[in-house]
């Protein structure tokens, strides 16, 4: 099992100027880790195309040219089905040598209609994906129940099509994230690896991103179920923190009512209260700027770490066993 890293995972970095996406490949070598996933949805108010200055050849080409230094995987993050914008991402990662791009249906809020359309929009670059031996990853994004994701990739029919499986995500539409985990996992072509809270910010609850390993999602558990009941060869650490976000769907509309327990269990804010709202982590104020990448630095270095333990503990068996055969 390969370990990636998602480029949110440094968005403060990202957004203040003080990584390209060159350095976060760097990074993400030093971290000792096998891949990039590399997010191009836009900042707003912010140049280029997410994590990409563009997408002009000569600068893809330079992209491809440091994955390749490293000898990794690289994937995109991207959202929207719209066929004229994906074919411009699909043509993107062929560029760079990513097999794999991640998507999502709703944008900010559950939308029915894009999701009905979503299939059709899909099927429209079926054919491309063929062409290129690229995989199209439907993910539950914040505001899809994996069942839709799923009745999304059944009615396309198509083997490039699949599911990306967010470990967290589900807790926005009241799902619980095992079990969210768990039927996505036959379909699943990548990951978002990652850990959540519930936290109460005096006004409603917020879901909140926390370093993997410190959260109330059972990790451990979603990990298993992945090795067990998907054919993934790659699991990509997204580490949002610091992040907090509200419920996109109303309670009960994945099957949990109410916070209070498990994945749902209410924790203190990693943040007074008083200093900054969990609504307002994202872009935080110029007097945290510092503390906060600081803290998120760390973060991603405690969550790598978390999966690679994973890694070591659930894949040394099938790494003997590969070692047996070879001798």
């Amino acid at each position: 099992m390969k370990i990636g890293l998602e480029t949110e995972s440094f968005h403060l970095q990202f957004i203040t100027g003080r990584m390209d996406i060159f350095g976060f490949i760097r990074k993400t070598a030093e971290l000792g880790l096998d891949g990039v996933m590399i997010n191009i949805v836009p900042w707003p108010g912010l140049p280029g195309i997410g994590t990409l200055e563009s997408f002009e050849p000569e600068y893809l080409d330079k992209v491809k040219k440091e994955i390749q230094k490293y000898g990794f995987f690289a994937e995109i993050d991207t959202n929207g089905t719209d066929p004229k914008y994906l074919t411009e991402v699909i043509e993107a990662a062929h560029r760079i040598g990513a097999d794999v791009i991640r998507t999502y249906t709703c944008m900010g809020e559950y939308d029915p209609d894009r999701l009905r359309r979503a299939p059709e929009d899909i099927k429209q670059i079926v054919p491309l994906l063929k062409k290129y031996r690229i995989k199209l990853a439907v993910e539950n994004h914040e505001e899809e129940l994996t069942d839709e994701v799923i009745q999304i990739i059944k009615e396309v029919n198509s083997p490039w099509v699949g599911a990306h499986c967010d470990f967290g995500n589900a807790m926005m539409a009241w799902e619980d994230p095992v079990e969210a985990v768990r039927k996505l996992a036959p379909y699943a072509f990548t990951t978002h690896f990652k850990d959540h809270i519930i936290v109460h910010d005096g006004e409603d609850y917020r879901v909140c991103g926390v370093p993997a390993g410190t959260g109330n999602i059972d990790l451990e558990e979603c990990f298993k179920i992945l090795i067990e009941n998907s054919m993934l060869t790659r699991i990509n650490v997204e580490m949002c923190f610091p992040y907090a976000i509200h419920f996109k769907r109303e309670p009960g509309t994945g099957g949990v009512f109410a916070v209070g327990e498990g994945a749902f269990k209410v924790g203190q804010p990693p943040y007074d209260l008083n200093v900054i709202k969990p609504l307002d982590y994202y872009y935080p104020p110029a007097e945290l700027l510092e503390q906060m990448i600081e803290d998120q630095e760390k973060g991603a270095e405690q969550s790598v770490r978390y999966a690679l333990a994973l890694r070591d503990k659930y894949c040394r068996k099938i790494k003997n066993r590969e070692r047996f055969f070879r001798e």
